[in-house]
């Protein structure tokens, strides 16, 4: 069939990159017989962006409205950042293809001048993860709520509105502002949020022909690494106001996961680190997060 694709995805330049990321290779993958389109959908992250994300709907704000366009046919294909989206998903939609994940580490960008050894800084941030991990390793820092995209956040900095600001890795990269970030953290100094690096592409479930097309351009490890990150975020019941890192990674037949999860008033963390089959990645997820939720009983309250 060479029916029209219509992909949907957020205006800003890191969707739109990683919309022509997914149409070049889904073009590719079908043989080269369908005329593809991508199509900007606005949505409540994008509209109410000067306002905490928890005080406007919490952690699907930048997905939902994609995926009514999806649900309703006016779409064939959403794509998201994976760390977006609830990871509790819409039951007549799947993510069909994870790309091969980007680099998942959080990075630094600080004004002319400043450093971690400076006094008081303020860093912006949207992430409860992010502040109080950030807080643990440095004593000196402030964090201020910052929303915006990538550019608009690094021209805070450079303002003066702030003393800098944390950001993710791969949107960093790919925007090619890599000169921007003056520090990179690992993944055990500061443990990313489930799916960071990963971008997702979504469809029907009962849409077989796109779906047979996606699993051409699925990176099978990535899959195995969000599944289990994200059955542990199911398992505790997290959202946009979870303050919990988990990174999963792949070590031959393993998977080795690393999360740390933050009390409800940020006062006591709770880490665990364990490792399992690689073709049951969602066993590990749970039984990961089940542990956490009983380290952290009396401190942390699940969510759903």
């Amino acid at each position: 069939m060479n029916k029209k694709i219509i992909i949907g995805a957020r205006g800003s330049k890191l969707s739109l990159s990683y919309a022509e990321k997914v149409k070049k290779l889904f073009f590719l993958a079908s043989g080269k017989e369908k005329e593809i389109e991508i199509q900007i959908i606005k949505t409540s992250g994008d509209i109410f962006h000067d306002k905490k994300i928890s005080d406007i709907g919490g952690k699907n704000i930048f997905c939902k409205e994609i995926e009514n366009q999806l649900l309703d046919k006016k779409i064939d294909i959403a794509v998201h950042s994976l760390k977006d989206m609830d990871s509790f998903e819409e039951n007549d939609l799947i993510i069909g293809a994870y790309l091969k994940r980007n680099d998942p580490r959080d990075g630094i960008v600080l004004k002319n001048g400043k450093s971690f050894d400076s006094d008081n800084l303020t860093i912006g941030s949207s992430s409860k993860r992010r502040e109080l991990q950030f807080k643990s390793h440095f004593k000196n820092i402030k964090c201020k709520n910052i929303r915006g995209n990538i550019d608009s956040r690094i021209s805070k900095v450079k303002r003066g509105e702030y003393d800098g600001t944390i950001l993710a890795l791969a949107g960093i990269q790919t925007l090619k502002l890599d000169h921007e970030i003056k520090e990179i953290f690992s993944e055990e100094k500061i443990i990313p949020c489930a799916g960071q690096g990963v971008i997702a592409v979504q469809c029907r479930k009962d849409d077989l022909e796109n779906l047979k097309i996606l699993e051409k351009i699925n990176d099978q490890d990535t899959k195995i690494c969000a599944l289990t990150e994200r059955s542990l975020l199911k398992t505790i019941g997290g959202d946009c106001h979870t303050a919990v890192g988990v990174y999963a990674k792949i070590d031959k037949t393993n998977i080795v996961i690393t999360s740390q999860l933050f009390s409800d008033n940020g006062l006591k963390s709770f880490s665990i680190k364990k490792t399992g089959e690689k073709k049951l990645p969602e066993k590990l997820g749970i039984s990961a997060g089940k542990e956490l939720l009983q380290k952290s009983e009396g401190y942390y309250k699940k969510k759903r």
